[in-house]
């Protein structure tokens, strides 16, 4: 069996079909392109059986619809102006913030340089100050040895002084030292009270002990005549050595009476434990008067305490 029949039976209906495809009359839907695709063209196509002067219109309309090349470039020019001169701004912004930022700069490193400097500044003041308060704690020191050692010259000056004034045997005071201090103690009475009294004071039989236990023996018995007057005085009382063995007392505040129950008392303490007596002769201050009066008065009465002593039984 022959294949070409077949094959030209195939051709015939290819070729109907090919007529049939070509034909748009025949088929409305082969070989269309998608609505999207058609072009301006085609549409004017299929609205010409509407008239030319549509056609027109409609071709007015799409032309004003679509700008001209001059039109599109007219606002890009704008656009392109209103760009540079952003940018002009901008740089000129820039500029300015470079200055800001430079001068900022430059201001913020003249604080460090003088906040370095003023540390430093600082640092020598507080370096000072503690060498000064080392120098101080140096002088102070140095100053309190100092002031130790004139507190020891004073006091050993004192010292001397007192012991110069004093006897060396009694520790009364020597004569000359004591009228002075009994002539103060006469003016202070008279700005006071007025009360006071002087006591002359001999030492009976003193001749008699040196004579016989020697003179080491008589100073024994001065010393204790000192020491008795001046543990039933008072301790602001002056006590002077007048002459060998002869003493005077200045008593201040007090009268004729106390004076001499007070040297009644030393009498006995005296004889107890040195074995000798003592005569007392007693002068109080009156208007006026002087130490000498005074002196002069005190030793008169002794003088007659002596005499009646002698002349009695």
């Amino acid at each position: 069996m022959s294949n070409d029949a077949p094959i030209e039976d195939e051709a015939d209906r290819g070729g109907a079909l090919t007529t049939g495809i070509g034909d748009p009359s025949q088929s409305p839907d082969a070989a269309q392109p998608p609505l999207g695709e058609q072009s301006a063209a085609e549409l004017d196509v299929d609205r010409e059986p509407s008239g030319g002067s549509d056609q027109t219109a409609a071709d007015e309309a799409v032309a004003q619809q679509i700008p001209s090349a001059g039109g599109r470039e007219q606002p890009g020019r704008a656009r392109d102006e209103r760009g540079r001169a952003s940018d002009a701004r901008a740089a000129t912004l820039a500029q300015r913030l470079d200055a800001s930022e430079t001068s900022f700069i430059r201001q913020l490193e003249e604080l460090v340089a003088q906040a370095h400097a003023d540390r430093a500044v600082a640092s020598a003041d507080r370096a000072r100050a503690e060498q000064d308060r080392r120098d101080a704690e140096v002088d102070r020191a140095t100053a309190a040895r100092e002031l130790a050692r004139l507190a020891r010259a004073l006091a050993q000056v004192e010292g001397e002084l007192r012991t110069a004034h004093l006897d060396d045997l009694t520790g009364a005071y020597h004569r000359e030292v004591g009228r002075l201090a009994l002539t103060h103690e006469i003016d202070r009475a008279c700005r006071s009270d007025g009360r006071f009294v002087l006591a002359f004071v001999d030492v009976d039989g003193l001749k008699v002990v040196n004579d016989r236990d020697g003179h080491a023996a008589g100073d024994r018995v001065l010393e204790t005549v000192v020491r008795e007057i001046r543990t039933r005085l008072r301790s602001y009382d002056l006590i002077i050595r007048y002459g060998g063995d002869e003493f005077v007392c200045g008593l201040g505040g007090t009268d004729l009476a106390e004076t001499e129950r007070r040297f009644d008392a030393i009498a006995v303490a005296v004889e107890a434990s040195a074995g000798v007596g003592i005569s007392v002769g007693l002068s109080a201050l009156g208007n006026g008067a002087t130490l000498d009066q005074l002196t002069e008065r005190a030793d008169a009465a002794l003088l007659k305490v002596k005499a009646k002593r002698r002349t009695s039984p």
